[in-house]
């Protein structure tokens, strides 16, 4: 199947990012590279179980509020003098007072709504995004995964610009692209080591991609790499993305 099947066939929770939870030590590297402190208000839109409010509360002394549209997972969540839940849908919610926001969908309608809303928030206001910049936005601060966008937004003047903001490099071939795809996969492992693999196989390949079509790989050909893997994803795992490249 193609790789479009493969995303549609996954359940809605995941595509959205509802359903995608961060390591601990994920959210304290988050927090370090944002330098959370005492004066910040923390949102995390899709909070979950509230792993992330606990740690901004507790270790980095933020105010910390979690916005998810799950009762259940609402409930969960310890609460303390530090520490707001509310259950709301994030695209409706008061994010006003906000100084930093970790926000982690890849639902493209999900995204242009919030950024619209974003882009009103109080200058100097941080927002944190995993792997991919907010649209047509170059991020102020970059540790990849985690990439750091400040009110008022710079816009990027077209997608290789953005590319070169978020790689921070002339040209992307394999070696750059297996490196920063492995770390996201530490950012977001998890205890299957197969599904680490996978997701790193998947993301080397859809890096190189991009950048093949956005003018910016570093050959014109596909690298022997890029190829042995586009052809594992084909035969080993049935999803196909050669159509991908332009």
């Amino acid at each position: 199947m193609k790789i479009e099947e493969y995303i549609s066939s996954l359940p809605s929770s995941i595509i959205s990012g509802q359903q995608v939870q961060l390591l601990d030590d994920s959210i304290r590297e988050i927090f370090r590279f944002v330098d959370l402190g005492k004066n910040d208000v923390f949102y995390h839109l899709g909070c979950g179980t509230g792993n992330s409010l606990r740690i901004a509360a507790k270790e980095f002394g933020a105010k910390a509020v979690g916005i998810d549209n799950d009762q259940e997972k609402i409930d969960q969540i310890g609460k303390n003098s530090k520490v707001i839940v509310r259950c709301e849908n994030i695209i409706d919610s008061d994010l006003s007072d906000a100084t930093v926001i970790l926000f982690w969908f890849s639902d493209d309608t999900i995204i242009a709504k919030m950024f619209e809303r974003f882009s009103g928030l109080n200058p100097g206001c941080k927002i944190i995004t995993i792997f991919d910049p907010l649209p047509k936005t170059i991020p102020n601060k970059v540790s990849f995964p985690y990439l750091l966008h400040q009110t008022p937004f710079s816009p990027a003047k077209n997608l290789k610009d953005q590319i070169m903001a978020v790689f921070e490099t002339e040209c992307i071939g394999f070696t750059t692209a297996w490196e920063y795809a492995e770390r996201y996969t530490k950012a977001v492992g998890s205890p299957d080591a197969g599904n680490d693999r996978f997701l790193t196989i998947l993301q080397t390949v859809m890096i190189w991609i991009n950048a093949k079509n956005a003018g910016v790989s570093c050959t014109k050909e596909i690298p022997a790499p890029v190829q042995a893997y586009i052809e594992i994803l084909d035969n080993f795992f049935h999803i196909e993305v050669k159509h991908l490249i332009e």
